[in-house]
C-alpha cells in the first residue's frame, strides 16, 4: 500500500482515493514576477515524484497548477506592492509582459528537470470570475466584512480556524488600529483588495468598486473549478502551511460546508543557503539558469534533490551538486552497460528488487532508499535494463535518452562512488571525522578525492 504524511493528521496514512483508482491533484504553482530558483523548484520536483509513483501504482491522476500573475502582495500581511507590479517596475515592462516572460520561464524549468507538465495550468487572471463568484458565496453565508481598503474573510467566524498548521488557540480580538489597520482579527485576510487611489495595471470591476483578488482565494477557486468540491491531495512548501494553505481551507470550507475539503495535504522541506532558507527576499538564491550556464547538467540538480527526502531540510552547495552530477554520470555508465552487456539474470532475485523499488517509494516516496535499492542491485548484477527503465518512471532522471549515455564513460567503481557520496554528505553535515575517515577509505580503493570550488574530484592514483 502506499502511505503518504498527511499534515493535516501529522503522521502516515495509506492512501485511498476519493474516487477509487482516479486521483486529483492541485499544486501550488509559481508567482510569475521573477525566475524560480532552485528552492521554489524543489517542490515541484517532489511533486512531479509524488504523481509518478501514483501512476507506478496504478492510478490516473489529473494535475491542476496555478500561475500567479495578480494578488500576491510582498507581505503575507495583506500590505505592500502587488509582485506583478513590483516586477514591472523593476524590468520597465508591464505586469502582462512579466507574467508572460516568467511563466515560459518556468515551463522551460520543468522541461529541463524533466517535469512532466501538469494537465491544466490555471492563471489567476484567466478566472476572476470564478473568484469574484466564491467572494460573493461568503459574503451571503456572512464570513465577511468590508472596510476602505477591501473585503476580509472574518476568522472569528469559525471555530477552527488555524487546524493544519497547529496553532494554538488564540485571542483573535480587534487591536490598535495602527497594527491591524481596519481589519478586526490578526488572521483575518483579505478576499479582495480595492484599488483606491493607486494606479494599477490589474485591476476589475466588483463590488462597487475597482479591485483585485486576495492571493488565497484563486487556488480556492480555481482547484474547485477543475476538481470539484472535494479532492484527494493538495501540495505545496511548507511556508504555505501558516498562511496560504491555512486561509484556503477556511474560505473553502465555509463556503461548501464540507469538510475536509482536502483529503491529503503533503509539504516539501526548505533548500538552505548557509544556515538560512532560500529566499528572493534574502536575495541568497541560485536559478536553473544559473546552474545552466556553469554546464551542469539540469538533471544532476534533480538527482541531487533526490537523495533526501523531500521532508527533510537539504542545504545546498556547488560541492554537493558536483558530487550528484557525478554520481548521475555513474548511472548513465552503469545504464549503457546494462544495454550492451548479457548476463544472466537470477528472475526470482530481479523480483525481490522490484519489491524493494515499490516499497521504498510506497513508504511515503522514500527517494534516498530507491537510489540505495537501484545501486545495490547495480553492484551485484541483479537488475537488467528494462527494469531500470521502469524505475526510472518514477525517478525521472532521462535514462532512456541513450544519446547521452554513449560518450559517457568513468572509471569509478561503484563501490568507490558510494565512498565518495557518503564523504559529500558528511561534509555537508560538518562530521569531519567521518569526512577523513572515507577520504582514507577511498584512497585504500586506490583514488585520491581533491576538494574543489565545483565538487570532490577523483583521481585514479598510479599503480
Amino acid at each position: 500500500m502506499l502511505k503518504i504524511y498527511n499534515t493535516a493528521t501529522r503522521q502516515k496514512e495509506e492512501f485511498e482515493a476519493i474516487n477509487k483508482k482516479k486521483v486529483g491533484l492541485y499544486t501550488c504553482g509559481p508567482t510569475v514576477y521573477n525566475f524560480a530558483h532552485v528552492g521554489n523548484l524543489r517542490s515541484y520536483v517532489f511533486e512531479d515524484i509524488l504523481k509518478r509513483v501514483l501512476k507506478y501504482n496504478g492510478y490516473k491522476v489529473k494535475h491542476v497548477m496555478n500561475i500567479t500573475d495578480v494578488g500576491h502582495l510582498t507581505s503575507d500581511a495583506d500590505e505592500g506592492e502587488d509582485k506583478m507590479e513590483k516586477g514591472a517596475k523593476r524590468e520597465g515592462k508591464t505586469a502582462w509582459e512579466i507574467a508572460e516572460f516568467y511563466t515560459k520561464a518556468f515551463k522551460e524549468n520543468l522541461r529541463d528537470l524533466n517535469i512532466i507538465e501538469p494537465d491544466i495550468f490555471c492563471k489567476a487572471t484567466d478566472h476572476i470570475k470564478e473568484q469574484i463568484k466564491l467572494v460573493q458565496k461568503l459574503i451571503d453565508k456572512g464570513f465577511t466584512y468590508e472596510t476602505s481598503d477591501g473585503i476580509y474573510f472574518d476568522t472569528t467566524k469559525i471555530n477552527d480556524y488555524g487546524k493544519l498548521a497547529n496553532l494554538q488557540n488564540q485571542e483573535l480580538q480587534a487591536g490598535v488600529r495602527v497594527e491591524l489597520g481596519e481589519k478586526k482579527n490578526p488572521h483575518d485576510f483579505a478576499l479582495w483588495k480595492f484599488s483606491g487611489n493607486e494606479k494599477r495595471q490589474m485591476e476589475w470591476d466588483a463590488f462597487g468598486k475597482k479591485g483585485f483578488p486576495g492571493w488565497h482565494v484563486e487556488c480556492s477557486a480555481m482547484s474547485m473549478k477543475y476538481l470539484g468540491e472535494q479532492f484527494d491531495i493538495h501540495c505545496g512548501g511548507i511556508d504555505h502551511i501558516p498562511v496560504h494553505h491555512t486561509n484556503e481551507i477556511a474560505q473553502s470550507e465555509s463556503v461548501t460546508g464540507k469538510k475536509p475539503w482536502v483529503k491529503y495535504w503533503m509539504h516539501n522541506e526548505f533548500i538552505n543557503m548557509g544556515a538560512d532558507k532560500m529566499s528572493k527576499s534574502l536575495s541568497n538564491f541560485t536559478t536553473l539558469q544559473t546552474l545552466q550556464t556553469r554546464g551542469v547538467n539540469p538533471l544532476a540538480y534533480r538527482y541531487f534533490l533526490l537523495q533526501t527526502h523531500y521532508r527533510k531540510q537539504m542545504s545546498f552547495s556547488w560541492e554537493a551538486l558536483g558530487a550528484a552530477e557525478s554520481g548521475l554520470k555513474h548511472l548513465y555508465s552503469e545504464a549503457n552497460k546494462l544495454q550492451v552487456t548479457s548476463y544472466k539474470l537470477q528472475k526470482i532475485k530481479e523480483e525481490e528488487i522490484k519489491d524493494k523499488f515499490l516499497e521504498a517509494i510506497n513508504d511515503d516516496l522514500n527517494t534516498p532508499e530507491a537510489l540505495a535499492v537501484i545501486w545495490n542491485a547495480i553492484s551485484n548484477k541483479q537488475i537488467s535494463y528494462s527494469t531500470l527503465l521502469k524505475f526510472d518512471e518514477v525517478l525521472g532522471l532521462g535514462i532512456k535518452q541513450t544519446e547521452k549515455l554513449k560518450n559517457l564513460k568513468t572509471d569509478v567503481p561503484t563501490d568507490v562512488q558510494g565512498l565518495l557520496d557518503a564523504r559529500t554528505k558528511a561534509r555537508a553535515e560538518k562530521n569531519w571525522a567521518e569526512s577523513d575517515r572515507l577520504r582514507d577509505e577511498i584512497k585504500k580503493a586506490g583514488f585520491e578525492v581533491e576538494d574543489t570550488a565545483e565538487g570532490a574530484k577523483l583521481t585514479k592514483l598510479a599503480k
